[in-house]
């Protein structure tokens, strides 16, 4: 029998921020979307005042009464302090599957000679003590049940954090608490159509009658079935498979009116698409751009527009993926309009190993790929866009709006933490 692990970062935003400041344990914190927002992680003490998604903006009233303490998004600390929870699992299993930035899975097959409680228990210490950030753990025969046992697991505080639901006698109680759509896997129009047909626990899921599930569910459906009973029908996936297309897209911190700015959002959405293309070592055959206004001010004219094409031959190379995401927005740029967001998106993508020349093109693809190696190189230890392409502009007043930002204190020398 399989026994999974979920290890899940407690408020993974909220506690990065608190792992350097400490002053904020005990205290209300909020970490904010991009251009600050809406709430998108908050700490246990800001729950009850701030919803999940809550535009800050109609909270301040709230911030300003109970002290609630507001950071804008460090996507970088975040990024490498996920990565070190990974360093530390990897410590108690070969077998994991990063899920998310702030969940992993375990495979624990083999360790049924251990007290699976007291090992979740030394996971959850040993990641405390190293990284300083919280973890919940829920363990149990399949994915699904993982899950759940997980989710009791920060409810319940005589778990203390650790729930093993295998062959535990309060399964069914266990199952009966938790709602039709907190299963893993069942999105809103499933919830909607089971709920119709009585079924609103887990526990009503797990005993439906499977050809009814896959009639009205798929075998997708069934396999949650099958893993509410334990039957293990969602394998791990250790290996991350390539994306098959990368977006990258912004809103920007303010309406922008002029091309110039607009370009170099472009031009730095393109770049950063060029990374993430050659971090899986790979290339792609189409680029798409597109641009829209701010639909929520209804007063302003409205505008949203998109164009594609085929490139002469598969490439992961900046400057060439810039020069055509620049020459597809004249196409569709239209003065008079206030823009407030754009994206780039990469499609057609192959592994670098499969490319193919175009016999037409004078390209010296050894001299390019020797380029973009350094330059990758150098943003990956010096800081990102430490080099960038020119046309990605300098002062970036469209860029992205973090007035609560804290420093990169793990990834930029020049922002590493200071202990008076």
């Amino acid at each position: 029998m399989n026994i999974f692990a979920l290890v899940d970062c407690n408020n993974f935003y909220a506690s990065c921020e608190r792992v350097f400041n400490p002053s904020l344990n005990g205290k209300p914190v909020v970490v904010m979307s991009n251009n600050d927002g809406c709430a998108v992680a908050r700490s246990e003490e800001a729950k009850k005042y701030v919803g999940m998604g809550a535009p800050i903006f109609k909270c301040m009233d709230l911030v300003r009464q109970h002290n609630i303490q507001l950071f804008s998004s460090n996507y970088t600390l975040y990024a490498d302090m996920s990565q070190r929870v990974q360093d530390v699992l990897s410590q108690f299993t070969p077998n994991i599957e990063p899920y998310s930035i702030d969940e992993s899975f375990l495979l624990l097959n083999g360790f049924n000679h251990i007290d699976t409680n007291e090992y979740g228990q030394e996971i959850r210490n040993k990641v405390l003590k190293w990284t300083g950030i919280p973890v919940s753990v829920g363990i149990g025969p399949t994915k699904t049940l993982a899950k759940i046992a997980n989710k009791l697991a920060k409810k319940n505080k005589m778990c203390q954090g650790v729930l093993d639901i295998t062959n535990h006698p309060r399964t069914d109680d266990f199952l009966k608490s938790i709602e039709v759509d907190d299963i893993w896997g069942i999105g809103g129009q499933y919830t909607k159509l089971l709920k119709r047909n009585g079924i609103k626990t887990a526990l009503d899921l797990r005993d439906a009658n499977e050809t009814w599930i896959r009639k009205k569910m798929t075998v997708q459906g069934l396999r949650t079935v099958l893993e509410l009973r334990g039957i293990s029908c969602i394998e791990l996936e250790e290996a991350v498979s390539d994306k098959k297309e990368i977006v990258n897209s912004r809103s920007f911190s303010k309406d922008v009116d002029n091309y110039q700015e607009v370009s170099e959002a472009i031009a730095s959405y393109a770049t950063r698409a060029a990374e993430k293309l050659r971090i899986q070592n790979s290339i792609c055959g189409h680029i798409s751009v597109w641009i829209r206004t701010n639909g929520f001010k209804t007063e302003d004219p409205q505008y949203s527009n998109s164009i594609s094409c085929k490139l002469p031959e598969p490439t992961a190379y900046t400057p060439l993926l810039v020069k055509y995401a620049l020459h597809l927005l004249k196409k569709i740029y239209r003065k008079g309009y206030k823009y407030k967001k754009a994206g780039v998106i990469l499609m057609d993508i192959v592994p670098a190993q499969n490319i193919q020349f175009n016999l037409f093109t004078n390209i010296n693809h050894s001299k390019n790929q020797m380029l973009m190696d350094a330059v990758d190189k150098i943003n990956s230890s010096w800081g990102s866009e430490m080099i960038r392409t020119g046309a990605s502009g300098y002062k970036r007043q469209w860029s992205m709006k973090r007035s609560h930002i804290t420093p990169c204190y793990t990834t930029n020398w020049k922002e590493i933490f200071n202990v008076a």
